[in-house]
């Protein structure tokens, strides 16, 4: 989902500097760009459109992509592997890359499904499950019209997140962690707490921590519940080459004709 990109490319200049506060400017910075995040999404999009693998579709544009950095050390391997096997991961990579699968679900039975077959690949571990499909929730009650109220009541009661804590209680003491039962809650809680989609992204940066991959998260579940003002999408598109915006054009159509298991 183009939020979730959203979230990555403004991110992107605050994971090793981070910034705690709401008030940065701009909110696209100079030296912004898109990130392992943005081309992870781009994967599991074009898995869900062409019902190829996503090992495949996540290898192939990895390689690609490789000089863009940001891989976590074991994905990293996991990328260049002949015969790839998840590594038990618990880290917050699933939840990351997983908004594609609620763009197209057409049940939240489904969406939960597809979260795990785009997760267990590489983050095999109860943990990492865990973040991508309450993620995976959470997109799909927001774009099915459930109020943050709901969302927050649903996830929490199915994984067992505090939801109920605020931003501002978060951000003080919030550090650096790329585990998913350390970013994943603190991400939707931004995103639940955000009156607008830029309000989400800026409250995800402001927390400080792993910031383009919890404003990628948060900004996933930002798009379903408000949409993407058009000056913001039309920005984000510009960093994307080509081929990228193929591949999410092609998911968006898709979005609205079919959908498919993988």
């Amino acid at each position: 989902m183009l939020g979730g990109i959203v979230g990555d490319i403004v991110g992107s200049v605050y994971e090793k500097r981070n910034c705690k506060n709401k008030a940065f400017e701009p909110l696209f910075h100079a030296d912004a760009k898109f990130t392992d995040d943005t081309v992870c999404i781009v994967a599991v999009s074009e898995a869900l459109v062409t019902g190829k693998h996503p090992i495949q579709t996540l290898q192939a544009w990895g390689r690609e992509y490789w000089d863009n950095g940001g891989w976590g050390q074991r994905f990293g391997l996991w990328l260049g592997e002949d015969d790839p096997q998840p590594y038990s991961s618990w880290g917050n990579g699933g939840a990351m890359r997983v908004g594609p699968v609620s763009l197209i679900a057409k049940s939240l039975v489904e969406a939960l499904d597809l979260a795990y077959q785009v997760t267990v690949i590489t983050h095999n571990h109860p943990e990492g499950i865990k973040g991508a499909q309450a993620t995976a929730m959470a997109i799909w009650l927001a774009r099915n019209k459930s109020t943050a109220a709901e969302i927050r009541q649903q996830v929490s009661a199915a994984y067992r997140y505090n939801l109920a804590t605020t931003v501002d209680a978060i951000r003080p003491t919030y550090r650096h962690s790329e585990a998913a039962h350390l970013s994943v809650p603190q991400a939707l809680v931004c995103a639940l707490e955000g009156d607008s989609f830029e309000d989400v992204i800026r409250n995800a940066v402001s927390i400080g921590g792993d910031s383009d991959t919890i404003a990628s998260i948060a900004g996933a579940v930002a798009e379903a519940r408000f949409g993407i003002p058009e000056c913001i999408a039309a920005q984000a598109w510009t960093f994307l080459p080509k081929e990228m915006r193929k591949v999410m054009s092609a998911i968006y159509s898709y979005a609205e004709v079919n959908c498919i298991q993988i």
